[in-house]
C-alpha cells in the first residue's frame, strides 16, 4: 500500500520518543522524570523497556492488518465465475381437453 497505517505511524512516533526519553535519561535522569523527586537510572531503563514494548505491539499490530486489507483487497478483486444459462419451461398457452 502506498500510504501508512496510523498505527505504524504512531508506533515508529513512540520508538523516537523512546530514544529520546532513553538517551535524556541516561543523561540526566531528572529530566524525562522531572515530577518525581529523586529519579534513577533504572527507572529510566525500566521506563523505556515498556515503551518499546508498546511501540513494537503497536507496529506488529499495524502490519497484522494491513496484510489483512490486502488479502480482503485481493478477494474483492476475484471475478466470480458467470452463472450458467438454466431452460425455463414454456406456459401452456391452451386449456388441456377434459
Amino acid at each position: 500500500m502506498n500510504e501508512m497505517n496510523g498505527l505504524l505511524t504512531g508506533s515508529i512516533t513512540l520508538l523516537l520518543w523512546t530514544l529520546l526519553i532513553f538517551s535524556l535519561g541516561m543523561y540526566k535522569p531528572k529530566w524525562p522524570l522531572f515530577f518525581i523527586k529523586e529519579p534513577n537510572r533504572f527507572m529510566i531503563v525500566a521506563l523505556t523497556l515498556i515503551l518499546f514494548m508498546v511501540a513494537w505491539t503497536l507496529k506488529g499490530e499495524g502490519e497484522r492488518r494491513l496484510r489483512l486489507a490486502e488479502t480482503e483487497k485481493q478477494h474483492a478483486t476475484q471475478i466470480a465465475p458467470a452463472p450458467e444459462p438454466v431452460p425455463v419451461p414454456v406456459p401452456a398457452t391452451e386449456k388441456p381437453a377434459k
